[in-house]
């Protein structure tokens, strides 16, 4: 990858649950995944209902070289993984990092615990694939791929889930997909993550006028990213994690109204490609 800037795409920016209506046409139904292109490998973020749009798209492409980050283990960040369609090929080499689990859990058990009857009728031993599963733990920096440097947090959420700063191509992208803020306070881990950011995907799952009723739930509000992304010095910020009945009008209003405060904001839709 040279220094011209990445691309990114957003296979998935609805939280919680996927849906689909003809209110939800524009922004798009599916939950988080987002893909980074780096060199030759392809380097998701989540494994959400947008994973399988993405893998049937990128094995026609001929990509054969995949790493998935997840963030945490809720469903809606990890239902797409078994109906990744390169895992079922043995040309595919697959590696899935995850550090929120506690002490004693791991990616693989995560991963197991997930496609496991009652819930799934069969388990992750039906993969083909080349499959390395990676435990790390919040706080670690990671270098998955040569030229590629990532510095890792833990988020303010149920559970845990793990915040992503990824330095490469003298670009920096922070991914703060669940995280939940205390009003009236910077969260100084967060501040770190997206310090002097070219993109910040951000959690704005609720607004301002609604955070009061759902305190608890692990998430956070677009303002609330505008206000960080303008002490961090971001350049932009990208609202993910979208409420699940959120529709494409109140999106568009939501999008209107940031822009006014911070000219560098949107709200990302699916299959958006984005370039840094």
């Amino acid at each position: 990858m040279s220094g011209e800037g990445l691309e990114l795409k957003f296979w998935g920016t609805r939280g919680s649950l996927p849906t689909a209506s003809p209110e939800h046409r524009e922004f798009g139904g599916c939950t988080m995944c987002v893909e980074l292109r780096f060199g030759e490998a392809v380097i998701f973020f989540d494994a959400g209902s947008g994973l399988p749009f993405a893998g049937k798209e990128l094995w026609a492409e001929g990509k054969r070289d995949f790493h998935i980050f997840f963030t945490h283990g809720h469903y809606d960040h990890i239902m797409g993984l078994p109906f990744f369609l390169p895992v079922y090929k043995p040309e595919t080499q697959l590696t899935m990092w995850s550090g929120h689990l506690g002490p004693g859990g791991t990616t693989a058990g995560m991963v197991a615990d997930f496609m496991r009857e009652p819930f799934f009728p069969v388990g992750p031993e039906v993969f083909k694939a080349q499959v390395e599963m990676r435990d790390f733990r919040a706080g670690d920096t990671l270098r998955p791929v040569d030229g590629l440097t990532m510095h890792t947090a833990m988020l303010n959420h149920p559970g845990g889930a793990v915040g992503y700063r990824v330095e490469c191509a003298g670009k920096i992208i922070a991914m703060v997909f669940d995280t939940e803020h205390e009003p009236g306070k910077e969260d100084p881990v967060v501040l770190d993550l997206m310090r002097g950011a070219d993109l910040v995907l951000y959690d704005s799952n609720f607004t301002d006028a609604e955070f009061d009723w759902f305190r608890t739930f692990g998430h956070s509000t677009w303002q609330e990213g505008v206000r960080l992304a303008k002490a961090a010095g971001a350049k932009r910020i990208a609202f993910v994690h979208h409420s699940t009945f959120r529709t494409d009008a109140e999106l568009r209003q939501i999008e209107a109204e940031a822009q006014k405060l911070f000219p560098g904001a949107f709200c990302a839709r699916d299959f958006q490609v984005v370039s840094v």
